[in-house]
């Protein structure tokens, strides 16, 4: 057993540069080069694990990432990640749970108060940098989540974000003579707007982030200033 309480064979050391390893007459130099490793404590194989499973995930998603393929590009064996998370499932679910988190602070450190317009700007672009600045976090989040996973599903993402911002909301309908009872409908909407054009912009990047922070920004506050206190429905369908 290693120093990360691995089961490899190797302890806690990896093969960096591996070479054929045939023939004995090889020089001294020669061998050490082929067969140099690098040391990993328990902590750092841990953190080399979630980086790759990250990646992995990120390309491939839950179902078409396997084990075999975390502890190939890891450069251990397969007991190394069970020994680790216990599976596919205890990694992924660790990975998900740290883009959460790393998400919701940006969000909650961005709404740094002002103008109700300016918190708008600020939530769009705290979502829209998180995209930029973690790519491979966002795509993880908006994919399908694992059938037993019950966090970490984009609507969980939604939901948690909207939480908030909607004491904002409630605040700002009280002052307007609006129901505040309504503001977490609106969080979610305002929220799930902006999300699900982050998720769109993910891979297109176009217009820039700025531009399409002020679009999103024009439409919510445009329709938020306009906002009817009771709004009623012209259709015929009431229910």
């Amino acid at each position: 057993m290693g120093n990360d309480g691995s089961a490899d064979g190797a302890g806690a050391t990896r093969t960096v540069d591996g070479g054929s390893g045939r023939g004995s007459s090889s020089s001294g130099a020669a061998a050490g080069r082929r067969t140099r490793r690098v040391r990993m404590t328990g902590k750092e194989r841990r953190e080399q694990l979630l980086d790759v499973g990250r990646a992995l995930f990120a390309e491939r998603g839950f179902e078409g990432t396997s084990v075999e393929e975390i502890a190939h590009h890891a450069g251990v064996s397969k007991p190394v990640v069970y020994e680790h998370f216990g599976g596919k499932e205890g990694l992924y679910a660790v990975v998900v749970d740290r883009e959460m988190r790393s998400l919701l602070e940006m969000v909650t450190s961005a709404l740094t108060g002002g103008h109700p317009r300016e918190l708008l700007e600020q939530a769009a672009f705290a979502l829209l940098d998180y995209i930029e600045q973690s790519t491979d976090g966002f795509r993880i989040l908006v994919r399908d989540s694992p059938v037993a996973q019950s966090t970490g599903t984009f609507a969980s993402l939604i939901s948690d974000i909207a939480t908030q911002v909607e004491d904002i909301l409630g605040l700002e309908f009280k002052q307007r003579g609006f129901d505040p009872k309504l503001a977490p409908m609106y969080a979610q909407a305002l929220v799930g707007m902006v999300a699900l054009t982050g998720q769109w912009w993910l891979d297109v990047r176009s217009p820039q982030k700025a531009d399409v922070a002020a679009h999103l920004v024009n439409l919510a506050w445009n329709g938020l200033s306009g906002l009817e206190p009771r709004p009623r429905l012209i259709g015929h369908r009431k229910s």
